[in-house]
């Protein structure tokens, strides 16, 4: 596809918005977390393993031990980060889960810090407090609702430190491999976690309702094939800065959804606090342009 073809700008848009229904597609699913996220990562190697085996089998060949340890890492934090989400939306709301987990900047911030030597400017640090500021309103609202509501949103808090593990992680490799190469190895580790993960908590692997693998299906053709693809291939086109700005209205999406969907009313500590956490990481990734390449290789 190229950019004659398709207008990037609109090909980012939908993969915002499917990105933006995970979470919607995740809570009408009645399984358990764990379940959904083997299920969502294993239709998706199913799916690309036809493309895979095709055109870029050859690849494997040119993999060090190195790349195959990072990768089968990364699979497994991306694993972890899935089932901390997706149990988080059992206890708190989509407004707030989806909100904290976009917090991904600021962990990526902390993990090129330590591990990189990355410099932080005074802009960034600024940039920094306002967005823990809006988490913390989240936060205290769902403490004010409930002990529940402020569980799950520390488990998106740690679902986001796990999918920036998962990024940083795999940074060098994806630098080096072609994207589906990289994808289908990571997503074959990640399969290969949630599977032992789904085994070793005696659950199920079968018996759901037609409905829940109608959104199994869904969230592995539509967030992970074709939202992340979409953004993948309009970075060709577009600065990253537009996509990182863009990935930051998933959480409005996501809560627009949610109303309509389950009635989920937004309150007004979410609604501040959201504001707030977008502001600074919309600061933040307006000036942080090392961390860019990291994250978007």
């Amino acid at each position: 596809m190229n950019k004659s073809f398709a207008n990037p700008y609109l090909m980012i848009a939908i993969g915002v918005i499917t990105v933006g229904m995970s979470a919607i597609f995740v809570k009408l699913a009645t399984a358990d977390a764990g379940v959904i996220a083997f299920y969502r990562m294993f239709f998706s190697v199913v799916i690309m393993l036809p493309l895979f085996l095709y055109s870029y089998r050859h690849e494997l060949k040119e993999l060090t031990k190195k790349d195959w340890l990072f990768s089968a890492v990364a699979g497994i934090f991306l694993a972890i980060h899935f089932i901390l989400w997706f149990e988080s939306l059992n206890y708190t709301s989509v407004a707030s889960s989806t909100v904290l987990v976009t917090l991904q900047p600021i962990f990526a911030l902390a993990g090129t810090t330590l591990f990189f030597k990355e410099v932080i400017s005074g802009k960034m640090f600024i940039s920094v407090l306002i967005a823990l500021t809006g988490s913390v309103i989240i936060s205290w609202g769902d403490f004010r609702v409930s002990g529940s509501a402020l569980f799950g949103d520390a488990l998106a808090l740690l679902a986001c430190a796990f999918i920036t593990a998962y990024l940083l992680v795999g940074q060098d490799v994806r630098k080096r491999v072609s994207l589906v190469t990289y994808t289908f190895l990571v997503y074959s580790a990640s399969s290969i976690a949630l599977f032992f993960y789904v085994l070793s908590s005696q659950q199920s692997f079968v018996q759901y309702p037609a409905s829940d693998w109608g959104w199994f299906l869904a969230l592995a053709i539509l967030p992970n094939l074709l939202g992340h693809t979409l953004f993948n291939w309009a970075i060709k086109w577009v600065s990253t800065n537009v996509i990182s700005i863009a990935i930051l209205f998933e959480p409005v999406i996501a809560s627009i959804a949610a109303y309509f969907v389950f009635q989920e009313m937004i309150s007004f500590s979410q609604f501040i606090g959201a504001i707030v956490v977008l502001t600074g990481i919309l600061l933040f990734v307006i000036d942080f342009k090392a961390i860019k390449k990291k994250i978007f290789p």
